[in-house]
């Protein structure tokens, strides 16, 4: 399954089935015959990812999402149907390519979204504006800027997603090694471990390692106080985004050049089943994955070793990285008007703050907050600092969360840099003759 989507499983191992039982009895000679007419149950459908990993394990995050859909059922006499998929592996269409699909073809009522897709499926007009949900007036910023397309919100999270570097804190301070800061301190430490018998520093998969390309890339543009003309600069086509994402393909490359990064085995490795193993058996010191894997036992919520979350290495420190999924209503849904009822209600601040207390995760109402675990305390600490870079922005004509993806594979599949940039110009130049 596709990056962050693909392990939070959000909404999906049960298909909600209500059977209704109606036993009448009376004597067959009576002529009194009293009909019943059937109240036609009203359903919408949700499109979403089914947990592949131990999929009967206590997951947190499903758990929070099912709190708030039971709200919604309730509230509204509504019963949500799940249409769920994930890819087996690499060779499989991936979840992206199934929700296009059935979106494009109106198959369902709400989608559980990354943001690539989120805002292809926003310009071909096939996602519903949410802008006037009562829910919608409590968003942060954050959100807003990475899902409101041509003026509309297409789409809403119930969690701000952060992505940070899951550390071995006792192997680092076996071998006397600091938190990297710098993309230097990051490969200092990773030749450190590589020298005492460590025989991948980085664990990797095929899905997550743009975020040390945009952690990289965009660390001045998303702090230096000039975010906005930075990137009017780029959609005028003044500045190139290749020019921001080659020092991040550059480290990447130095990264599997020294053998930090087994780039074949992440060119076909899933999301956390690829290097998750060799994390938890700590043979493997480094990996990347989203905020609520540090909560959800499916993922790295429960290990034998101190664990912290810290942002990625950028010449601005430790840089969380924040795409943004999110669940949308399709545009032209059989059951548009229950299905905005039914995510209103959801992303409520009231349902929103079941959610974040049970998955503790950073909630996209301002006005919800709680405490995080500690070994999410360094990433909460730069987000709170206002410190962190967006993996998606609806406002750059170039999408990113998803094509820094790609580009990263044909590097992991042999590209050099110079060609990988070439296919950044090539975007660029599409996005400006549009």
């Amino acid at each position: 399954m596709r990056r962050q989507i693909r392990k939070q499983a959000a909404f999906c191992l049960i298909i909600t089935t209500v059977l209704t039982l109606t036993a009448c009895s009376g004597n067959k000679s009576d002529s009194r015959l009293t009909t019943f007419e059937e109240e036609e149950e009203r359903t919408v459908t949700l499109f979403s990812p089914m947990e592949k990993t131990l999929p009967d394990a206590d997951n947190v995050a499903r758990s929070a999402s099912e709190k708030t859909i039971a709200m919604a059922e309730e509230r509204l006499g509504v019963t949500v149907e799940y249409i769920t998929y994930t890819a087996e592996d690499y060779r499989d269409k991936t979840y992206d390519d199934v929700a296009l699909d059935r979106a494009r073809n109106d198959m369902d009522d709400l989608y559980l979204l990354n943001p690539d897709t989120i805002l292809i499926l926003a310009a071909e007009g096939k996602l519903m504006d949410l802008s006037e949900l009562d829910s919608a007036k409590n968003l942060r910023d954050v959100v807003r800027a990475a899902n409101v397309v041509g003026g509309k919100l297409v789409a809403i999270p119930q969690e701000v997603v952060a992505y940070g570097l899951f550390i071995n804190k006792d192997m680092f301070d076996q071998y006397q090694l600091e938190l990297p800061e710098t993309p230097e301190d990051f490969l200092e430490c990773c030749r450190v471990f590589k020298e005492n018998g460590i025989e991948t520093p980085v664990g990797a998969n095929r899905w997550w390692l743009e975020t040390f390309v945009l952690a990289q890339a965009y660390a001045d543009l998303y702090n230096g106080g000039n975010t906005e003309a930075e990137i009017a600069a780029l959609n005028s086509g003044e500045k190139k985004y290749s020019d921001y994402m080659r020092p991040g393909f550059e480290f990447l490359k130095k990264l599997i050049d020294l053998g930090y990064i087994d780039a074949e085995k992440a060119y076909i490795s899933e999301a956390i089943e690829g290097e998750g193993a060799d994390f938890l058996a700590q043979k493997t010191p480094i990996v990347m994955a989203y905020w609520s894997a540090a909560n959800s036992e499916t993922a790295y919520g429960k290990t034998d070793f101190n664990m912290l979350v810290i942002g990625f290495p950028s010449s601005r420190g430790q840089m969380p990285v924040m795409p943004m999924t999110g669940i949308a209503v399709g545009a032209n849904a059989a059951h548009a008007e229950d299905a905005a009822k039914l995510l209103d209600i959801m992303v409520s601040d009231e349902a929103l703050q079941v959610y974040a207390e049970t998955n503790k995760v950073i909630s996209p109402s301002k006005n919800v907050e709680v405490e995080c675990i500690p070994a999410l305390k360094p990433l909460n600490d730069r987000i709170n600092e206002n410190v962190f870079v967006l993996g998606s922005n609806a406002s750059m004509k170039v999408e990113q969360w998803g094509n820094t993806c790609i580009i990263v594979r044909k590097l992991l599949n042999g590209a050099t840099v110079d060609e990988c940039m070439a296919e950044f110009d090539r975007l660029q130049e599409e996005s400006l003759n549009q």
